[in-house]
């Protein structure tokens, strides 16, 4: 195991899988110790375990995003276990319902952008009184979807949170700068994980396909969807000190699939 953040304490939301779970396990490999954030606790548990049988330690706090008590007890829980707080990969969200907008219901809508934007914004701010204590690193999932994607049909409302992730992101990195918290972006595209979990596409979405070819593939640069461990080596660069000058910067981790679309 490498030293690289030995001593240092790291929330992962939306830690149970996918990029999270990857992420969880590439910084306790490196010496964190882990708080996985999430509301599959089952999933979660294997996680912890995976991360003990490497000789690291972890926590897990059973977390609704949205609800910001939840939230905030859970930082608070960090705090009194730990000690202290550092790394902050505010990674939880969900795809939610796929509909065009006519038939997209309100509730449908709101549970999306509760769960992605409100949910990043309770997990950014009720970690900041802790963070400010010895400075920190935050750093956000958003999405090509939203930022330079906007061909996937039926996504206003996910699209919509992973704009508004973005631009809270460089908001709270200019704000929190003075407090040695740096906050970054992270724009993943077509990743190997299990979000597709958290899908429900609606039969309506027919009415609002524009037929779209790729004939030679649409990822440019390996022709196949990103690693969860690919993306896991970037966060891991953006929590450490190799990135101490790097704040309220979007990275997109896509090869090269968002230039194309």
């Amino acid at each position: 195991m490498s030293n690289r953040f030995t001593g240092k304490v790291a929330v992962v939301t939306g830690g149970s899988s996918g990029i999270g779970r990857a992420s969880a396990i590439s910084l306790a490999q490196e010496g964190a110790k882990i708080c996985l954030m999430d509301i599959k606790e089952e999933q979660a548990n294997k996680v912890k375990n995976e991360i003990e049988d490497i000789g690291g330690e972890a926590i897990i706090a059973d977390v609704d995003l949205s609800d910001p008590q939840r939230v905030q007890s859970a930082m608070e829980e960090v705090n009194n276990k730990c000690g202290r707080l550092d790394i902050v990969f505010a990674n939880g969200g969900i795809n939610g319902v796929l509909a065009p907008i006519e038939d997209l219901d309100p509730e449908d809508w709101d549970k999306t952008i509760n769960t992605n934007l409100k949910g990043t914004f309770h997990t950014v701010k009720y970690a900041v009184p802790f963070l400010k204590e010895h400075g920190g690193s935050i750093i956000i999932t958003s999405s090509v979807n939203g930022n330079r994607i906007f061909s996937n049909f039926g996504m206003s409302a996910y699209s919509t949170s992973k704009a508004g992730q973005m631009a809270f992101g460089k908001m709270a990195a200019l704000e929190l700068a003075q407090y040695k918290i740096r906050v970054n972006i992270i724009c993943p595209g077509a990743i190997e994980t299990n979000i597709g979990k958290n899908t429900e596409k609606t039969p309506e979405l027919k009415k609002i396909d524009i037929p779209m070819e790729f004939p030679e593939g649409d990822k440019p640069l390996e022709n196949r969807p990103g690693k969860p461990e690919e993306v896991a080596k970037l966060v891991s660069f953006l929590a450490s000190d190799d990135s101490s000058h790097i704040t309220g910067t979007e990275m997109f981790i896509d090869g090269a699939e968002s230039l194309l679309k």
